[in-house]
């Protein structure tokens, strides 16, 4: 008989599930509950987008395509980051395509830590950068963004936190679960902490389009910060592209082509009729991300003002789908809240402290839904917290 603790990683046996998930399984169960917790545009994908994949498969385009992806996609990716932000690329040895923009995280901190190295993750935020670093028999380093600083990332903090086994720092914004955004000033003042380093930047811009009354500035964009930059997009968020599994990475040559070698061995191509989907998606998906996102700041002020309302104090996000609100005055933990919520009112959020440490006392909630789910909620909520 095999002996599985004895045969399975102990990196894997020592990372612990998602917190998320657990919520996942209670509402499962449910067939009447409104859920406000999964980062998912509630848009379908637009048509246009899906007819291009529908031909593909028409016209029998159902091969592999190059590893690093279709060149015609790899040449609109540089295009779009070109026009889009003012960061040029060479599709031909800087940029490669990848399953969602997940891979590309996971290709980056692959190919750049070795045993032993530290990578600086600011949280609140996304919750795979410390499980990747620990596979790789890295280091995580989590430095708390506070709310009175808008849940961004100092250069105080950052300073604070490298070593001289630091290997990179996760830069997560626009945020998610905060919605916390870095202004050119923020990250100017984080360039600043970093030249003279031997730190790379695994800047992780899947939200770069769902920003509200400012434009998104990229990292690469900062000078000096551009040859040790790893960006990381995709079409999940943007173009309502979460099932398609289509993302990028981009950077420096000398990075991207071990990257490459890792996605080679472990995946070979990204979909193919996704690939070019995404081409029709960047060539003329301008409008539907304009549309998208003007209905989703709609919600944004509509939720932030009802938070309010309901007494719950949340500074005011300004880019991605969620807001953050402090749940801490009703005296429960995040876990406590989202449980108690979910049981008794039949509505999914998700504990800030499932996002790091410093995400205790907030609850994530998601506004990519109907402004019809989202009243409801509200609704639900006031009666909850009036409640306790």
């Amino acid at each position: 008989m095999i002996d599985y603790g004895s045969v399975l990683s102990d990196n894997v046996k020592s990372l612990e599930p998602s917190a998320i998930e657990k919520f996942f399984d209670i509402l499962e169960k449910m067939d009447d509950a409104i859920s406000l917790g999964i980062g998912e545009p509630d848009f379908l994908t637009p048509w246009h987008i899906r007819d291009a994949g529908i031909h593909s498969l028409e016209q029998g385009f159902t091969k592999y395509t190059t590893n690093a992806g279709m060149t015609m996609l790899r040449a609109e990716i540089a295009k779009y980051l070109s026009r889009k932000f003012n960061i040029e690329y060479n599709y031909n040895d800087q940029v490669i395509v990848t399953v969602g923009g997940s891979e590309g995280i996971d290709l980056a901190i692959r190919a750049l830590v070795n045993p032993g190295d530290e990578v600086i993750i600011p949280v609140p935020s996304f919750v795979c950068y410390g499980p990747i670093t620990r596979l790789t028999g890295g280091v995580p380093v989590f430095v708390e963004t506070k709310v009175e600083n808008e849940f961004r990332l100092t250069a105080q903090d950052l300073r604070a936190a490298i070593t001289p086994r630091t290997k990179a720092v996760v830069l997560p914004f626009p945020s998610n679960p905060t919605g916390a955004i870095m202004e050119r000033a923020d990250l100017e003042a984080i360039a600043e902490v970093l030249r003279g380093t031997n730190i790379m930047i695994i800047s992780d811009e899947i939200y770069a389009e769902l920003t509200y009354g400012t434009s998104h500035v990229s990292i690469a964009n900062i000078p000096d910060m551009y040859e040790r930059t790893v960006y990381i997009g995709g079409f999940s968020k943007s173009y309502a592209m979460t099932g398609w599994r289509m993302g990028y990475a981009c950077g420096p040559a000398d990075v991207i082509s071990q990257m490459l070698k890792i996605h080679q061995y472990a995946v070979m191509s990204a979909p193919t009729t996704s690939q070019y989907s995404a081409i029709a998606a960047l060539r003329g998906g301008d409008a539907d991300i304009e549309s998208m996102r003007q209905e989703y700041d709609q919600r944004r002020r509509f939720l932030l003002n009802g938070l309010r309302e309901i007494g719950l104090e949340c500074f005011e996000p300004r880019g991605a789908f969620y807001v953050f609100p402090s749940i801490k005055s009703t005296g429960l933990s995040s876990a406590e809240f989202c449980e108690k919520f979910l049981l008794q009112e039949k509505i999914a959020v998700i504990p800030g402290s499932a996002f790091g440490a410093g995400g205790e006392g907030f609850v994530r909630i998601c506004y990519a839904s109907s402004m019809e789910n989202i009243t409801i909620a509200l609704e639900r909520m006031k009666r909850f917290v009036e409640a306790l």
